[in-house]
Formats: structure tokens, sequence, C-alpha cells
């Protein structure tokens, strides 16, 4: 059992390291007739370190094995017995000095634990100057960050987060938050130009006798604009929507956005209305809001399965050149 832990966390640090060429070298000839295949009772007693192993050896292209005698590999083992030695000895010797050092599993140097951020939802510990990095690569992506730990799903804390995000990348943090938070279906924007925030229109309900309420008149809780919840629109004050819709069709940009989308084929979702554009796949779309369909005709899918006859892929959207 010790043997196999061993090789999975050496297995790990190479996939966090992206190494692309490894090989596994060892003396104990029952883990490399493990790790060829070549023998089941290791498997059948440890089952689930062996299918762990297994999914690391997959991520790393299953790397080759190498049988050495002890004599070979007592360098390494000199070297890793020395290395908790040292380990050992600092988490001994540091428990009276002032700065405690622990290493970044990341970028695997040494690091005043002051300087590392403890994710309260795993207890995972990064240094700041990866986090930050981490953090600011995924909000760029329009992603929520969450723990970097493999097949972790810890969120981050806003307040821990603040201590090393930049005021300007903390407020998109702080966004992305909101965005999550609220379901697609739920969200509106202020449509104000000068405004634009992400609302709820859950927070957007007011008093069920106000008359005003009722034909979908709503105030942008940053701005103070009022608004038509119903057509997206500044209120149109003594006008009703479908009086609006009729005098007012479509404006400029609604016509440039549904030019655009007729000229590149994007397709709207039929439930929420999102633009969905395919650059690759196939075409059976999920939005954001949890709906399925066909890309082609729009027709919802149900239990996975299309309820129309259209292609489910074109050729050239599943091969491509790099």
């Amino acid at each position: 059992m010790v043997e196999l832990k061993a090789l999975i966390e050496g297995l790990e640090a190479a996939v966090m390291l992206e190494l692309k060429r490894v090989t596994i070298v060892t003396d104990n000839r029952l883990l490399y007739s493990h790790i060829t295949g070549k023998n089941r009772e290791i498997r059948e007693t440890f089952a689930v370190l062996s299918n762990q192993i297994d999914l690391l050896l997959r991520k790393l292209g299953n790397p080759g094995a190498s049988f050495v005698t002890r004599h070979d590999n007592a360098f390494a083992v000199e070297l890793a017995r020395k290395a908790i030695a040292f380990e050992v000895n600092r988490s001994a010797g540091s428990s009276g000095t002032k700065n405690l050092m622990k290493t970044c599993t990341i970028c695997l140097e040494d690091t005043d634990v002051d300087q590392m951020l403890l994710i309260a939802g795993c207890l995972h510990s990064y240094c700041l100057s990866c986090m930050s990095k981490y953090v600011h690569y995924k909000l760029l992506q329009g992603i929520l960050p969450k723990c970097p730990g493999e097949n972790c799903k810890s969120l981050l804390e806003l307040d821990s987060c603040r201590k090393f995000l930049t005021p300007e990348l903390f407020d998109i943090m702080c966004q992305r938050v909101k965005e999550e938070s609220i379901p697609p279906a739920e969200k509106i924007y202020c449509p104000y130009s000068r405004c634009s925030t992400l609302l709820s229109k859950t927070e957007l309900q007011g008093s069920k006798g106000d008359a005003i309420e009722v034909l979908g008149c709503r105030k942008c809780s940053h701005c103070g604009g009022l608004f038509c919840i119903n057509c997206k629109v500044p209120w149109h004050s003594n006008m009703s929507c479908s009086a609006f819709k009729t005098g007012n069709p479509s404006s400029s940009n609604e016509k440039k956005l549904k030019s655009l989308a007729t000229k590149n084929l994007w397709r709207q979702c039929p439930q929420c209305s999102h633009m969905v554009s395919l650059s690759v796949g196939c075409y059976h779309i999920y939005c954001r809001c949890g709906h399925e369909f066909c890309y082609t005709c729009g027709a919802e899918w149900r239990n996975k399965k299309a309820t129309c006859r259209c292609p489910i892929w074109d050729e050239h959207n599943i091969v491509y050149d790099n």
C-alpha cells in the first residue's frame, strides 16, 4: 500500500507539472508487474488505489516502466530519504520560529505560510503568486475560478482573494460570483448604456399592488433608471408593451445583431433567447440555461435524444486542421 501511495504521489506531481515524457523506475517487482499489467493480485487487493493509478497513467499518456535492481535504485532512494528527513526536521524545528515554510504544489517552491492561501473548503494551499496568475487567467476566460487542485470543486472565498488580486480583478471576480448565483433564466441587464448592470428578475419584484409595477416597469438598483422588464428598454411611459413594439419593431442595435447572427449562422436558445455560436462539435447544443436543442432547426432534445431528423454533426466541424 505504501508503494502504491508513493507512486500515486509521484504521478500526481508529474501531471501537475505537465510532464510530456515520463518513465516509472522501480526496484519492486510486484509494483513493476502491476504497472505493466502482468499481475492482477495487487489490483484485486487494492482496487481503489489501482484505479487511481490507471487514471493518472492515462493522463500521462501511459508512460513506460523500467525495473532495476535495488543497487541501481539506491541513489534515488537516498535522495528521497534525505528530502523526507529535511522536511521532518524543518517542521519540528520551525514550531518555535517566526517564519514557518510550506511547499506550494503548483510551483514547488518553499514559501512563508503568510504568503500561502489556504482554501477553506478543502484545505488545499498554494502560494499567493501562483494563485494570482491562476485566478487572473480564469477570469480572462470568463470562468469563475475554483480550487486548482485536481478534481477539487471547492469555491474560493472573495475575502481571501482580495489579498492577491488587483482592485480591477477583484471587481471582475465579484461580477463572476454574482453571475454564477443568478440562474440564466433570471438574468437581465439594465438597458441604459451608461450602466448595463446585471440584475435578477426576482430582486426586481416590487409591490404587487403598484399599477406601474404590473405594467412591467422596474427600477435599476444601481443607477436608479426605470426600464421595462418585458421589452428590456428604458421605460416607455404612457404606452403599453404591445403599443411600444408596434411603434418600435426593432432598434438599430437589434437589427445589427440579427443581421450578424444571420450572416454567421448563430442561433437563439428557444427557452432563454441567448445567442449561441457553434465553432466546432456536433449540433446537440446544451445551453447555459439547461435547455438542450438542435443547432440546425431549434428542435428540443429530450433524454439526450433528438426530436428532429437533422444530421447530428458536420464532418468539417468535427475534424479540422490545428
